[in-house]
């Protein structure tokens, strides 16, 4: 079996192992969508499959849509393409496997090397939204590719933000036709991410039409959302079952820059896409798929709830103590009772109080079907190491937001934060780069590793370490969101971390003591 438009066609040995195809007309739907294209995406990789490109499949397995995505990658690497077609396993918590072929996808084209079929795309007024998800790093304007480009002309332009703007000065000069921006990405507000860095190149073409097409919401909206959906790398066991169904070369490949393909996606069963419904040239009608178009003030609100409370603190928390105790998979640490306490008393008793409902998604509910469904599932091939990358650019979202919350309360006390502060002190000990039992492991990348770790240098297990030599580290806001002394729980921290590095087994020990302590 081969995953192309031909071997699909005979549908009934697919259909016998177990797959799920496209119920409708593909060649029809891509004829449609080429001459009228309404919904392009940028970085098309596995959450964009899982969850994007699903619910377009289901709209035109249902007859809602008749028109799929266009998919934009940065290049054509010359690998096999498998005519635009997908694998996506969904692990759910039951031990059942749904594997559907994704067809959605009517045409790839290339940000560098296939400019001028994007602009023929932007220039056509049936265009209604670009997606994105291409980590919050793509949005960035710091990096000196950037900086060059901000000086050259839009047609030179070389970084990634300024072909998209360049793009979308296509679309301006064809006759200023509305269209939504919708970055996906899980970073926080990250529609004005994707227009700030929009008008930038804006600004500095000194175009003042154009700055102000970007800045008029009723032609180019940049909508705030919030997306939740894991999706780990492709996992060896997932395309071990792929290929004994009789697929062909559905191994794994880890390419230069450390990033695992595959013709496949596996993901978890549960999800969420919230979108601030602003879309000036109209758009699909997703919510018959299950995301949910709101106010801006509610994705905030879910966005605030997810990151800074009820999913995202507890998987940063399992990340460091999971590496630290020489855990593989993030579900095995949730059958860990101690780990469990830790991630129910962060969860419920520590930041559920500071969660504002935003009315569509019950606080209490979503952290149920997290701590319950989601991290438990023991088919999910999530790690600890996946989610200890960039620690340090999460942690002041991930917990600073709560700790600031109970700083600014009439009714909440700092001091009652027990849990959050043994996850920071957690990561000073993860910094040592020595596991419980005292060997030593790999940290995984994050941009401030060597300048945190410079704090932990000379910690030796069993000594107790000079923790006014850290007081420069926990007053960094940068990392942490607050002044962690300024706040109070400065000397908590170093009482944690002290009992950390007490010698090995002391990680085991200080967790177990203060998750069952009153």
């Amino acid at each position: 079996m081969v995953l192309n438009n031909e071997s699909l066609k005979n549908r009934a040995e697919w259909e016998a192992k177990g797959y799920r195809l496209p119920e409708y007309d593909r060649e029809a739907m891509i004829a449609r969508t080429k001459e009228n294209p309404t919904w392009l995406h940028f970085g098309a990789g596995n959450i964009f499959k899982a969850l994007h490109g699903m619910a377009a499949q289901r709209l035109l397995n249902e007859g809602v849509l008749d028109k799929g995505i266009i998919a934009v990658e940065r290049m054509d690497r010359g690998g096999e393409k498998y005519d635009d077609l997908a694998v996506v396993v969904t692990l759910k918590s039951n031990g059942s496997v749904e594997k559907n072929i994704l067809g959605a996808l009517a045409e790839t084209c290339y940000l560098y090397g296939g400019e001028e079929r994007l602009k023929e795309i932007f220039r056509n007024p049936s265009l209604q939204l670009a997606t994105f998800t291409i980590t919050e790093k793509g949005y960035s304007l710091a990096g000196d590719d950037v900086k060059a480009d901000l000086a050259l002309s839009p047609a030179e332009a070389k970084s990634y933000m300024g072909k998209v703007a360049a793009l979308l000065l296509e679309r301006y000069k064809a006759g200023a036709y509305p269209i939504a921006m919708v970055s996906t990405d899980n970073c926080s507000h990250n529609g004005d991410k994707l227009k700030a860095a929009m008008l930038a190149f804006a600004t500095a073409w000194g175009d003042e039409g154009f700055t102000a097409y970007l800045e008029d919401s009723g032609k180019v909206s940049f909508p705030w959302t919030m997306i939740d959906k894991i999706t780990p790398s492709p996992d060896l066991s997932v395309g071990a079952m792929l290929e004994a169904d009789g697929l062909e070369g559905f191994a794994p490949v880890r390419n230069a820059r450390g990033t695992v393909k595959a013709p496949y996606v596996n993901a978890e069963e549960s999800e969420y896409l919230v979108l601030e419904d602003a879309f000036p040239n109209g758009r699909p009608p997703l919510e018959k798929a299950g995301f949910y178009f709101t106010a801006r003030e509610t994705v905030d609100k879910v966005e605030r709830m997810k990151v800074c409370t009820c999913l995202n603190p507890l998987h940063t928390a399992l990340a460091v103590y999971g590496c630290l105790l020489g855990f593989e998979k993030i579900s095995a640490e949730m059958q860990d009772e101690d780990l469990l306490k830790l991630v129910e008393r962060i969860g419920y008793k520590e930041g559920l109080p500071v969660v504002t409902d935003p009315g569509i998604i019950q606080p209490q509910d979503f952290i149920d079907t997290v701590v319950k469904v989601r991290i438990p599932n023991p088919f999910m091939p999530d790690t600890p190491q996946r989610i200890a990358t960039d620690t340090s650019q999460k942690l002041p979202i991930r917990f600073g937001e709560t700790i600031k919350a109970y700083l600014a309360s009439d009714t909440l006390d700092v001091q009652d934060l027990k849990l959050i502060p043994l996850v920071h002190a957690g990561w000073l000990r993860y910094l040592m780069a020595i596991d419980d039992q005292g060997k030593p492991f790999e940290p995984s990348p994050d941009p401030l590793l060597a300048e945190a770790q410079a704090y932990v240098k000379d910690v030796k297990l069993g000594e107790t370490p000079d923790c006014s030599k850290l007081e420069g580290l926990l007053r960094n806001k940068t990392i942490f969101g607050v002044d962690l002394v300024e706040a109070g729980l400065g000397d908590k921290v170093c009482a944690y971390f002290t009992e950390l590095t007490a010698g090995p087994g002391a990680v085991r020990s200080t967790l177990h003591k203060y998750v069952n302590a009153d």
